[in-house]
């Protein structure tokens, strides 16, 4: 899959991570890929992704994730992400039609998986001349890479943005029209109290004008 794309390292040691992105750095430089941006990312056990930093983060300058990859972490480390980040998918009901559903796989719910607590990754938008490049170097490391292109996950995050919009106008539209039940209720509890006053009046005049 060459071309422009989203990569995620795993590791089963955190340093390797670092070791990784530095190695990443070292294929950029040779002209073999081209990093568009990068982080190392950790899951907490609550599931948000926080960005890490080494000691020595001046290696990291210049790869700021203001972009497609701040973007993505935002989404996956917050409670969309919570949504998407189990093993079922669950973005794809909210993407995609139900007709669909069957055909198509969620790029960000697999990029969320691969991103498990307490695990330590490398994320990356590069542009590739080859697969083989990046998957080489990653695995004398260790590292298992994970790659999907930047047009799919850029579609699903509009997709998601778009989602997560309809939900808030379908909350804000519940909101008010249970403000308004609550509303209307207390309007006829007054005007039933109002009711019940006026036929109390009534009655007690009824009562005297008997007496009389």
């Amino acid at each position: 899959m060459s071309g422009e794309n989203v990569i995620v390292v795993s590791f089963a040691e955190d340093s390797s991570a670092y070791e990784a992105f530095t190695n990443l750095k070292e294929l950029d430089g040779q002209g073999q890929v081209s990093i568009k941006g990068a982080a190392i990312v950790q899951r907490g056990e609550d599931g948000r992704l926080v960005i890490k930093d080494s000691q020595d983060s001046e290696q990291f300058a210049g790869t700021a994730t203001g972009g497609l990859i701040g973007l993505l972490v935002g989404i996956l480390g917050g409670p969309f992400g919570v949504l998407i980040g189990g093993a079922t998918g669950l973005l794809i009901g909210s993407l995609y039609d139900m007709d669909d559903a069957d055909e198509t796989e969620s790029v960000l719910a697999e990029i969320s998986s691969a991103i498990r607590p307490g695990q330590t990754v490398m994320l990356a938008e590069v542009d590739e001349q080859s697969d083989d490049v990046v998957d080489q170097a990653m695995g004398r490391l260790g590292g298992t890479v994970l790659r999907r292109s930047v047009d799919d996950v850029e579609a699903e995050i509009a997709a998601a943005e778009h989602a997560q919009q309809a939900a808030k106008r379908e909350a804000r539209k519940q909101l008010l029209e249970t403000r308004r039940s609550r509303a209307k209720e207390e309007i006829r509890r007054i005007v039933d109290a109002l009711k019940a006053r006026a036929h109390a009046l009534r009655q007690r005049m009824h009562d005297v004008a008997h007496k009389l």
